[in-house]
């Protein structure tokens, strides 16, 4: 049976040890093995490595306009909206990660969730405004923490076979180590209109060209060392030296944004260009929370459209974390016999309230974050490293300036080791059951190249239920399963369905 207790550990009685204070003993510090320092560590590498939403997010959502032409928050510039943006990026994030912290009191950080920001900027609110689109994005959370607090969103995850839940983590492990190596421009996508079947390259062209690759390697090298001759802090280490670097190549050779005047340059820097700010202190602009209308989008496209647009932005926030808190409690080993991540019914919950937040505070939907590995592969345990991260990001909201400091290329690195490191778990797969190895290779496999957990698991589920039933062991499905893997097939049909029904 599972529980929401801490995964205990024997306590050490030897004499002479001093027992663990109440924060020690709330946050099961020492019963995870685990240390303040280790925390402390852990709760700066997961800022670093996910820090860069707080520049990106409001790239993403702040500089386009909706249906009736207007910007987020009616912002009369996009300078001005970018900032509006940020400063509400920041706040959601460490609000919300320190609140996972202290409920769910595991060392998962909260974010604005990439692909579904695209997604609102992209399809929804070109269709109405940003009040309208930020409503339904409240709507779509609230539902969710309906579906945690009557714990259908528990049995979900209880019902996913371990051997999909192994592959979950492998397929995580895979997507992180993409991502990074995506961001640092070390493997690129390739324009459709290159004439090549070839959808990414090495670097521009098939080779590694400019300065800002030479800090990615260096600092993956550099991390891959540290780690393997298991240094503490081997990640921050890692980070802070290829930062400082990144500062002197650019103060040096001057490389550059990799955009300028909307003209592409490969070898700039991929985001954040790495020198020092004229104005190191912002104040937040917070106008934006609360400026959102729940029903307007039902009356300006439709009801059925409306829906299909709450299922779409459900069912992606639904099963991405899923698959993000099974794979990083895997690779910070806090699952327990049975496969299980102890507590999930409040992790799951401080997640849900989370994409209600998000839209509430017009951030788009906040959702727990694959680069905490980072902090875990530092040696964060527990909740306690959300509170620094949390609280990292509160500062960010008055030095978002110094934060646009460290660039992709620096913080990239830790993403590639700790998502190969969480691939080795690929040895729990069960390889003498084509019924699995199939799934299991779908949902591993699609989540880097679809660029979505919630894509390879649905690919994963619908493969196991149709090849259990084949191989005549029907009955070994959980009846949860069968409706989850119908869901999916809805969600993967969702244009035709559009189409059919006269939406798109």
């Amino acid at each position: 049976m599972v529980t929401d207790r801490i995964p205990r550990v024997p306590s050490d009685t030897s004499p002479g040890r001093r027992a663990p204070g109440a924060i020690d003993k709330y946050f099961g510090i020492s019963e995870r093995e685990s240390t303040f320092g280790r925390e402390v560590r852990g709760g700066f590498a997961t800022f670093f490595a996910m820090s860069y939403i707080v520049v990106l997010n409001p790239l993403i959502i702040g500089t386009v306009a909706d249906a009736d032409g207007n910007l987020l928050g009616g912002a009369g510039s996009v300078p001005e909206s970018i900032a509006m943006v940020g400063s509400v990026t920041s706040l959601a994030a460490g609000l919300l990660t320190i609140l996972m912290g202290i409920v769910g009191r595991y060392p998962f950080a909260i974010a604005v969730g990439l692909g579904l920001n695209s997604f609102l900027a992209v399809s929804v609110a070109s269709q109405m405004s940003w009040q309208e689109a930020m409503g339904l994005v409240l709507i779509e959370g609230v539902v969710i923490t309906l579906l945690v607090i009557t714990k259908v969103r528990i049995a979900v995850l209880h019902a996913i076979p371990s051997d999909l839940k192994t592959a979950m983590s492998v397929g995580i492990g895979l997507f992180i180590a993409f991502i990074g190596l995506v961001d640092s421009g070390f493997i690129r996508r390739i324009p459709d209109e290159a004439g090549t079947t070839v959808p990414v390259n090495l670097g521009v062209g098939g080779t590694l060209a400019g300065w800002p690759i030479v800090v990615f390697l260096v600092g993956l090298i550099l991390t891959a060392v540290l780690v393997m001759r298991k240094v503490r802090g081997a990640i921050i280490i890692g980070m802070a030296t290829s930062t400082v670097l990144a500062i002197i190549v650019e103060a040096l050779f001057k490389p550059g944004p990799s955009l300028v005047d909307g003209k592409p340059v490969p070898t700039g820097w991929q985001l954040n260009v790495p020198t020092l700010p004229s104005d190191i202190v912002a104040v937040p602009d917070l106008s934006l929370i609360g400026d959102v209308d729940p029903f307007g989008g039902f009356a300006r496209v439709g009801v059925l459209a409306a829906l299909m647009i709450v299922f779409t932005l459900m069912l992606s926030d639904f099963f991405d974390t899923m698959g993000t808190v099974v794979g990083l409690s895997a690779e910070a080993k806090l699952l327990d016999k049975d496969g299980q991540v102890p507590g999930v019914g409040r992790v799951l919950l401080v997640d849900s309230l989370a994409a209600a937040s998000g839209g509430a505070a017009s951030t788009s939907s906040n959702t727990t974050y694959i680069e905490s590995a980072a902090g875990i592969g530092e040696g964060a345990r527990t909740g306690f490293a959300n509170i620094i991260t949390g609280g990292l990001f509160l500062v960010a909201m008055f030095i978002a300036p110094l934060v646009s400091i460290v660039p992709f290329e620096a913080a990239t690195p830790a993403l590639v080791i700790v998502g190969l490191a969480m691939m080795a778990q690929i040895r729990r797969i069960d390889f003498s059951d084509v019924a699995i190895v199939i799934p299991c290779l779908l949902t591993a496999v699609l989540m880097p190249f679809s660029f979505s957990i919630a894509v390879g698991l649905g690919a994963g589920m619908i493969t196991y239920v149709i090849l259990r039933t084949f191989q005549g062991r029907a009955r070994e499905v959980h009846p949860l399963l069968w409706g989850v893997a119908a869901l999916f097939a809805l969600y993967f049909a969702a244009h035709p369905i559009r189409v059919a029904l006269g939406i798109d």
